[in-house]
């Protein structure tokens, strides 16, 4: 908005309205600057702050292995060209070494068992005893399997042992080394061709090919497995559900797209319950929501999500109950805090910070005691930070990101409050 300053109207009225036409304008560029004053912060954060993916722990311990290295050989040459004594630390700087290791112990004897002063007779008065952490390579071997024939001498019948299946047909890898493969390229994010040349330092010739094939052939004996898991996992009545950007290969156009991977939960120790923790990833190329529906069409029960619209496709036939995540809208008022300072996103994270207070208390407990403490301290709390999110939002720029956060927390009461109603929700 332009105004000749110099030509202003005198007319009351018109005076009015363009004041409240330039207050009108002034909230909305402060409400615009305040989103894109967080979403700097939100940047800032994640290529400096404490979840960077720029700069992550891998490669930042990768640099300081580096250094570490060059201060040792240091300290090294200083030590053995002054060869000052240091003074005697009462405390150990590392940490013993596990017990579950195996020990081989060397001892070393004296040179002769009479006193070199006196000549007269040593005897044992006790020992020294300290550790060393050793490695032994690792090696491959060949598994020679022998299959004697027998005949008969009346009937000329010959026998002989069923040759044992291998987990690839034709192949030469025992379960061990597929086993090995697998780990190092999907633990160690080892890939195949620097495994090809790992073995080609033990004087093994194993191209990446070789390897690819083990690799989807081991797959396939995997699949059943993990059949089996979501079967199982899917049959619980309490699950916990989100999804994860991954890169992936685009072959032909020399670079990666974004696929997704989804996970699916299921964690009953907080209330005791009698499963074990498992987990089921599933990739797919999309987020669309029919993803979620095909993967859980066997699934009755709680699932805990994230503030993904696309899960709400599987209420439609009243078999799954959503609970919204607590922490997706607690993590919004933590950015406006730490992007603008707000008193009021910081009363909102002290409110939600005594719930999570109460349900530390209780984890751990069966399900009918903690719904019993939530029902006595945790409502309380529920129903009035509801309330004082209803009488802020009114107050706020339609368009600032408190008045987002707010409204996102409001439009999921349903969910969020579900803990209410279940001891076994998180």
């Amino acid at each position: 908005m332009q105004l000749d300053l110099n030509n202003l109207p005198s007319d009351t009225t018109l005076l009015h309205r363009l004041v409240r036409d330039i207050a009108e304008t002034v909230q909305h560029r402060d409400s615009e600057i305040e989103r894109l004053q967080s979403i700097i912060k939100q940047l800032q954060r994640a290529q400096y702050g404490r979840r960077s993916e720029r700069l992550d722990a891998g490669q930042l311990a990768l640099g300081l292995e580096d250094l570490g290295v060059d201060v040792a050989a240091v300290e090294a040459d200083q030590g053995s060209a002054t060869a000052v004594p240091r003074p005697p630390n009462p405390r150990p700087k590392r940490k013993p070494l596990p017990e579950h290791l195996p020990r081989e112990d060397v001892v070393l004897h004296v040179d002769c068992e009479s006193c070199g002063c006196c000549g007269g007779p040593l005897h044992a008065i006790g020992e020294s005893v300290s550790e060393m952490l050793d490695w032994v390579p690792a090696q491959l071997r060949v598994v020679r399997i022998t299959r004697p024939k027998y005949a008969c001498r009346t009937c000329n019948k010959v026998v002989q042992a069923a040759a044992p299946e291998r987990p690839i047909a034709g192949g030469l890898a025992t379960t061990a080394l597929l086993a090995h493969v697998l780990v190092s390229k999907y633990c160690d994010h080892t890939p195949l061709y620097r495994q090809s040349q790992i073995f080609a330092r033990h004087g093994v010739d194993l191209c990446r090919s070789t390897l690819a094939g083990w690799v989807g052939g081991a797959c396939w004996w995997l699949e059943a497995l993990h059949e089996r898991l979501c079967k199982n996992v899917f049959a619980s009545g309490h699950l916990f559900a989100d999804d994860t950007p991954v890169p992936v290969l685009d072959p032909g156009r020399g670079r990666t797209k974004t696929g997704r991977l989804w996970v699916y939960v299921r964690e009953q120790r907080p209330w005791s319950g009698p499963e074990p923790p498992a987990a089921v990833y599933l990739f797919e190329p999309d987020r669309r929501a029919q993803r979620p529906v095909s993967h859980l069409t066997q699934f009755k029960g709680v699932l805990h999500v994230d503030g993904y619209a696309g899960f709400e496709h599987l209420t439609s036939n009243g078999d799954v109950v959503l609970a919204a995540c607590w922490a997706h809208t607690r993590r919004k008022f933590y950015e406006i805090v730490e992007a603008t300072g707000s008193p009021v996103a910081a009363e909102a994270l002290r409110r939600i910070g005594e719930l999570y207070a109460i349900d530390a208390r209780v984890r751990g407990k069966s399900p009918a005691y903690r719904l019993a403490e939530r029902r006595s301290f945790s409502k309380p709390i529920v129903e009035a930070l509801h309330s004082w999110l209803e009488a802020h939002l009114p107050r706020l720029p339609a368009t600032s990101t408190l008045a987002e956060a707010i409204r996102y927390a409001l439009s999921r009461w349903e969910g969020l409050t579900r803990f209410l109603q279940d001891g076994r929700i998180e």
